[in-house]
């Protein structure tokens, strides 16, 4: 690989230098506070060097970085915002309340106050926060703009039929995972849920699961990601589920981490497969031959009880004991 050189001030002469990580307090806003940047270090003399590019990328860096600690929207969220309801800068800003160039403004790089980001969050994480808005600002903007974004709402509207919790659940499998499909997603909540009850003798969520073909299913979900078919769900529009993994506990999540290192780890056919010989689904499927489709309830007492007696056969707090389960129930041993 071809060495990186620049002029060093301190050689007087064209050296060359490695990018490393450096820790600097900078003061903002009256507070004094620690950043990670990048910097350019001379491999002969070990003196920091400026190479063009090095300035704009610490700037950079502490601005996302602060946003970050701050709980602050970026100018990606904002971009965002702006495309999933279809609406310009402008109107934008006087829908959410604030003066008509504040998006702008945010878009160029200011950084916005707790308050006005807090707005801007909840817009990004819920239509209807936005719809509220949008009626509460309607006569302010053009009515083409109005409608085109009410589009959106509306369409947008059809992701949020589950609750807090379920969704919060679901980003944050989508945080772990780099890709799932709407197979696997349903195995994956389907364990999500039993091992909740077993590890930390609760369910995770209130929604109910059906037994259906395939296993079981979680039809409001199926609704959400059905068009996805077999492939990757892959869509921008659902970081707007990123906001609600602060419904999770520690302990959720160390459930949801359990689950996405051991049955995340195959594919949604195989758990598939796992789940018929369950008898949760088993019992509800009673009657039905193979391939008959049924709504039929997984009842969640079924789903505590089978868990709670897994949780005696096996140690499944731990990833190989729950691995070897697996393994068992799939003839993959």
């Amino acid at each position: 690989m071809q060495k990186q050189i620049d002029f060093c001030v301190k050689c007087r002469d064209m050296k060359s230098y490695t990018l490393q990580k450096r820790l600097i307090k900078q003061n903002i806003r009256g507070e004094d506070l620690t950043f990670e940047i990048t910097c350019a270090v001379c491999e002969e003399c070990g003196e920091l060097m400026s190479i063009p590019g090095i300035i704009d990328l610490n700037i950079h860096e502490i601005d996302e970085q602060y946003r970050k600690l701050k709980n602050l929207v970026s100018i990606e969220d904002i971009n965002t915002l702006m495309e999933l309801y279809n609406i310009g800068k402008a109107p934008l800003s006087i829908v959410l309340g604030f003066g008509e160039i504040t998006i702008t403004r945010y878009l160029l790089g200011q950084v916005p106050s707790k308050e006005y980001s807090d707005i801007i969050r909840n817009a990004l994480s819920s239509p209807k926060y936005m719809e509220q808005k949008l009626f509460e600002n309607k006569d302010k903007i053009a009515m083409s703009a109005f409608k085109k974004s009410m589009v959106k709402v509306n369409e947008l509207k059809c992701m949020f039929t589950i609750s807090n919790k379920l969704i919060g659940v679901i980003s944050y499998i989508f945080e772990k995972m780099d890709e799932v499909t709407p197979l696997m997603l349903q195995k994956l909540l389907y364990y999500v849920q039993g091992l909740s009850f077993a590890l930390n003798k609760k369910e995770m969520f209130n929604e109910n699961c059906e037994a259906w073909v395939h296993g079981p299913v979680y039809r409001e979900v199926y609704n959400i990601f059905k068009r996805f078919g077999y492939n990757v769900i892959d869509d921008p529009k659902f970081v707007m589920f990123e906001g609600y993994k602060k419904y999770l506990s520690d302990e959720d999540k160390c459930v949801i981490d359990l689950v996405v290192n051991t049955f995340g780890q195959y594919g949604g056919k195989i758990l598939e497969k796992t789940t018929h010989k369950e008898s949760p689904w088993l019992s509800a499927r009673n009657g039905y031959d193979e391939a008959i489709p049924s709504d039929e309830i997984i009842a969640k007492e079924s789903i505590k009880n089978y868990f709670n007696k897994l949780l005696d056969d096996y140690d499944i707090s731990k990833e190989d004991d729950l691995n070897k389960y697996i393994l068992n129930m799939s003839n993959l041993a």
